[in-house]
């Protein structure tokens, strides 16, 4: 049984959709252990407390640099003994050093289909502000494995949604969360806990 983190940011609706496929049987042989949130008060450490999951603050504004943070991350996680880190709407650079000492042991899930609108400023909103400028007719949602390389990680699974005429930012981002990242992203972590995904000349072979 793999130990999972979940690290977020906000208000937690992908670490909703993980509680609940752990709790209906869809992930298989993992358990989210921990919550790590950048900032408190934020909505996630409520969701976590109320499927009685340990949560732990660790907050960027008390760390003067990223790698000063990205260490304290590695001790907390390495502490928890965790396996395996889902990053769930966690908003905060980390450093290489991150990636380095949990290669191929941390997720991502971003919304769009990578290698489109992706990296450096590729966040939130912003994301679909840019699919709906370029006029997309597809979307979607990708769940990677994090590297140095922002966005840049070997893919696990991609799944694509419809772009409507009369879609704003915040419809298509609503429509990319239901019906592509909340069904993604658990299935992208039970097929890891399970052995199933190997990474290969930089890409992912599925064992189905």
């Amino acid at each position: 049984m793999l130990r999972i983190a979940v690290l977020v940011s906000g208000g937690g609706t992908n670490l909703q959709a993980l509680i609940d496929a752990e709790k209906d049987g869809i992930i298989k042989n993992g358990k989210i252990e921990l919550v790590l949130s950048s900032k408190e008060g934020v909505y996630a450490l409520e969701r976590a407390k109320n499927a009685d999951i340990k949560t732990v603050v660790v907050a960027r504004k008390d760390y003067s640099n990223i790698e000063e943070y990205s260490l304290k991350l590695i001790e907390v996680l390495k502490e928890n003994n965790i396996d395996l880190i889902v990053l769930a709407g966690f908003m905060t650079i980390i450093s290489e050093s991150v990636s380095r000492a949990f290669e191929n042991k941390i997720v991502n899930v971003h919304p769009a289909l990578i290698p489109s609108f992706c990296g450096k400023g590729y966040y939130g909103l912003h994301v679909h502000e840019e699919a709906l400028k370029k006029g997309v007719k597809l979307s979607g949602a990708t769940v990677h494995f994090v590297t140095e390389v922002c966005d840049g990680g070997p893919i696990i699974l991609q799944k694509a949604v419809e772009v409507k005429d009369d879609d704003t930012p915040e419809t298509l981002q609503r429509r990319i969360m239901e019906e592509a990242e909340w069904k993604i992203l658990p299935e992208a972590v039970s097929l890891i806990c399970q052995g199933k995904v190997k990474v290969i000349d930089g890409k992912t072979k599925i064992e189905r």
